[in-house]
């Protein structure tokens, strides 16, 4: 499973509709309106490297209003419960 955050620039008049129609992009898990360096981030999930480009650079960038998107993708998730677990095995 391949896990990315794209941060997306958008036309500012359409942002709100942006975020729905990227959330509606098969492969996109989640989309957030946030403020910041990014008008737009949407959690990506794939199988595949491939399936990440086709989703940034065929689904996301053909939409109307994307104006630019930087696309960073995780090497490892942690999780609260990860990071408990791991120092409640450091105490025993």
């Amino acid at each position: 499973m391949v896990t990315a955050f794209v941060l997306i620039d958008a036309d500012p008049a359409r942002v709100a509709d942006l975020a729905e129609e990227v959330a509606a992009v098969e492969g996109v898990a989640e989309a957030y309106s946030v403020a910041g360096q990014a008008d737009i981030v949407a959690v990506v999930r794939v199988r595949r490297q491939e399936d990440l480009a086709d989703v940034v650079t065929r689904r996301i960038h053909a939409l109307a209003g994307v104006r630019d998107t930087r696309t960073l993708v995780a090497f490892q998730a942690y999780s609260r419960k990860d990071l408990e677990a791991m120092w409640e095995l450091g105490t025993a």
